[in-house]
């Protein structure tokens, strides 16, 4: 964490999802220090995957895993709650995990949801059905995602913007994380084509503006190719310590698909990534 202020505004309650694994570790020790750094109430929580036919055959299995993995939350529980941090854990049991983290996020009001992105499957991205993808397309809170090795600062944002409604959120949210962190801002808008670069350099154009208004130091770039490729190509050469994206881009759908701007720049990106919901 880069400075002691508190980078997101009204961030009284954080969740964040574990499984136990070291790939979501990351998320874990972020969402720890984000609560400190803003004097959040954390909620740390783990879902067991489980279903009927299963605990009906392997009844003790599961309430030894769940056993083990509350104690285990309960450890980091009272560890952190040492160090002035609010927390309580949750566990549970499900068929579809990430249902019970968005209706957790939705019942204790949090205002973002922390996560990894390997969870258990061992993938080295996120794909259509896994959990953190299908965190991002419900939940109705942000979603910050944390890969393994990334620790989050705020010196370098990136924000990815199409001209929707969804990434000017995003860029609000970016704006108002740089202003309280002293940020560098890199507003890129991708031009697939020639036809499309006039209202690529409009949407960019907006947003500096909007960023001067606001005294950030920022700058614009326009580049063509395919979108997810160029916002994760740029943020990596330029050393972005977070990236901000809007969750839908022009589909406005109620779900993430794959092949969404969003989802990919989260597969592929080795910096953290804030999809902004609202």
């Amino acid at each position: 964490m880069n400075g002691q202020a508190c980078p997101i505004e009204k961030v009284d309650r954080l969740l964040v999802a574990t499984d136990g694994t070291d790939s979501s570790e990351g998320a874990l020790r972020e969402a720890i220090n984000l609560a400190k750094v803003c004097s959040s109430k954390l909620i740390i929580m783990s879902v067991i995957v489980s279903n009927r036919e299963y605990e009906s055959a392997f009844v003790w299995q599961m309430e030894n895993n769940e056993r083990k993995m509350l104690a285990k939350l309960e450890s980091i529980r009272r560890k952190v709650s040492q160090e002035g941090v609010d927390c309580k854990v949750i566990t549970c049991r499900g068929e579809d995990p990430y249902l019970d983290i968005v209706n957790q996020a939705e019942k204790n009001q949090v205002r973002m949801v922390i996560m990894g992105t390997r969870g258990r499957t061992g993938i080295k991205r996120v794909i259509m059905g896994s959990v953190a993808g299908k965190v991002i397309g419900h939940a109705s809170c942000n979603v910050l995602i944390v890969h393994p090795e990334a620790k989050i600062g705020y010196k370098k944002i990136v924000i990815a913007t199409d001209g929707s409604r969804h990434s000017e959120d995003a860029a609000s949210e970016a704006i108002a994380i740089a202003k309280r962190c002293e940020s560098f801002i890199s507003v890129v808008s991708v031009a697939a084509s020639d036809a499309e670069t006039v209202s690529a350099k409009e949407n960019v154009r907006q947003i500096v503006e909007l960023a001067k208004q606001n005294g950030i130091k920022i700058e614009g770039i326009i580049i063509q190719g395919l979108p997810y490729e160029a916002i994760v190509r740029h943020a990596k050469q330029n050393g972005a310590d977070l990236i901000v994206v809007g969750s839908h881009g022009r589909t406005g759908l109620m779900s993430i698909l794959v092949g969404t701007v969003a989802e990919r720049v989260v597969c592929h990106a080795e910096c953290a990534v804030l999809v902004v919901k609202i």
